[in-house]
C-alpha cells in the first residue's frame, strides 16, 4: 500500500534525523554511524512508500549514491572532508532524487560557506584562528531540510475561510 500517510511519516523521520545530525555535529563534531545507517536503511521504505520503480527510479538513486560516495571518499582521503559528512551525504543521496540532490548540494555549499565565514570571524575575534573546525553536518542537514521542504512536502495553500 504505497503512498499515503506513511510517506510523510518517513519524511518526518528523515527531518528529525537531520536535526539530530546537525546538533551532534555542533556539540561533538561527530555524526554517529547509527544515525547515518538508520537514514540509509530507511531509504528502501521511502522508495516503496513513494511507489518508486526499480528502473530507472531506484537504480538512479543507487547510482547517484555510489557516485557521491566515490567523490566524497576521495575528498576524505585528502583530508578535505570528515567521514561522518561523507556518510551523511551518501545516505541522503538514497532519499533525494538526482535533480533535487543537485539543489541540495548548492544550498549546502552556500550554507557551509556562510557557516565557515561566521565561525572564522568568531575564531579570529577570540584569537583562536588555528582551532577552526566547521561542523559541516549543519550545512548538509540544512540543505537536506531545504530540499525536503521545497520538493517533498505538499504546497501549503490557504483555501477559502469557511463561514
Amino acid at each position: 500500500m504505497p503512498g499515503g500517510q506513511f510517506h510523510y511519516v518517513l519524511l518526518a523521520g528523515l527531518a528529525i534525523a537531520l536535526v539530530v545530525a546537525a546538533c551532534t555535529d555542533i556539540r561533538r563534531r561527530q555524526i554517529d554511524n547509527w544515525l547515518t545507517l538508520s537514514i540509509a536503511l530507511g531509504a528502501p521504505l521511502f522508495w516503496w512508500a513513494s511507489g518508486a520503480s526499480l528502473w530507472p527510479g531506484v537504480a538512479a538513486q543507487l547510482g547517484v549514491a555510489l557516485a557521491v560516495f566515490a567523490v566524497l571518499a576521495g575528498l576524505f582521503a585528502l583530508g578535505w572532508m570528515g567521514g561522518g559528512d561523507v556518510k551523511l551525504l551518501t545516505a541522503l543521496a538514497l532519499w533525494i532524487e538526482p535533480g533535487a540532490f543537485l539543489q541540495l548540494l548548492i544550498v549546502m555549499a552556500l550554507a557551509g560557506g556562510l557557516l565557515t565565514v561566521v565561525l572564522g570571524a568568531w575564531h579570529v575575534m577570540r584569537r583562536q584562528r588555528d582551532r577552526l573546525a566547521v561542523p559541516y553536518g549543519v550545512a548538509i542537514s540544512f540543505g537536506g531540510l531545504w530540499v525536503l521542504c521545497t520538493h517533498y512536502l505538499p504546497p501549503a495553500g490557504i483555501g477559502p475561510i469557511p463561514g
